[in-house]
């Protein structure tokens, strides 16, 4: 069991990757400076842009992205995992990835997750997203075995599956992370709601870095970020869209004793449904 302080950053990124990577490190430092020696960032801290041509220009591969390039530095320069929520990544077969990096207090990589889950949705207000014509969904969950605690990998969208939240709790993650740029709408509706039951559910820690405010290409994100404990209670709260730091203390211990209080991890049964009354017959499925 471990003790440690966490702190998620709080970004309002926009189109230019060199100005967004300054306002990366500047951040990072502020927050390792209040002695968060874990870090996380948003969804798309390295830029947040909507159109196809930009994209072709702001976003590069892995070797030569600078935010990647930033992390890597920050963390072996301060001492701290730093955990870069996500940015875009030109893959080696030339297809765009929404990828986060886990940089260890030595500098080097010690995860990497492409998000799974696609944002296409149509909105009330009008907004229209597919991430999906931009992006290729990655295949894998990911837990990260690290000095800190076990932490497992998810990206805004992939907040609404609890099932990826669960299956990286069944292997061992005692925090469980959901780096956003959720819209404003969404962001209001249900961000608080899903977050704090991902943590009662996985009797984990919850840490969730957002994008906030109107950001250059016109969309508008929540902000609102977040520490929550094993039990549901917010830790920490950026309680407006302004770019900021928030730190709270983790107790790993405090998963096991949730999860002792409450053992569903333990008590999960598989079942089959079925389907009544349509001429349908019987679906099979199972759950756990």
């Amino acid at each position: 069991m471990a003790i440690f302080k966490a702190a998620a950053v709080q970004m309002r990124s926009g189109k230019e990757p060199e100005r967004n990577a300054r306002d990366f490190e500047a951040l990072v430092r502020e927050a390792a400076g209040q002695g968060a020696t874990y870090v996380q960032t948003p969804e798309m801290t390295g830029a947040i842009v909507g159109d196809k041509d930009a994209r072709a220009t702001a976003f590069t591969s892995e070797d030569r992205d600078l935010i990647v390039a930033t992390g890597r530095k920050l963390a072996a320069e301060l001492g701290i995992h730093l955990h870069v929520g996500s940015t875009a990544i030109v893959r080696a077969d030339g297809k765009l990835a929404n990828r986060a990096f886990l940089f260890g207090p030595d500098g080097s990589t010690l995860a990497v997750y492409d998000k799974i889950h696609m944002f296409d949705v149509d909105l009330d207000n009008g907004e229209s997203w597919r991430e999906s014509s931009a992006y290729e969904p990655g295949t894998e969950a990911v837990v990260a075995d690290t000095a800190l605690a076990r932490i497992g990998f998810a990206i805004c969208y992939d907040l609404r599956f609890p099932q990826l939240f669960r299956a990286e709790a069944l292997a061992g993650a005692e925090v469980l992370t959901a780096p956003a740029a959720f819209t404003r709408q969404t962001g209001l509706a249900h961000w608080h709601v899903l977050l704090r039951a991902r943590a009662i559910e996985n009797g984990a820690f919850v840490i969730a870095a957002g994008q906030g405010g109107k950001h250059e290409d016109g969309r508008e994100t929540f902000g609102h970020s977040l520490i929550i404990d094993p039990w549901g209670r917010i830790l920490a709260e950026a309680a407006h869209d302004e770019p900021g730091v928030i730190v709270a203390e983790i107790d790993t211990q405090h998963s096991a004793d949730a999860r002792k209080k409450i053992p569903n991890l333990k008590n999960a049964r598989e079942f089959s449904v079925s389907l009544r009354g349509t001429g349908q017959g019987a679906l099979r499925g199972a759950a756990s």
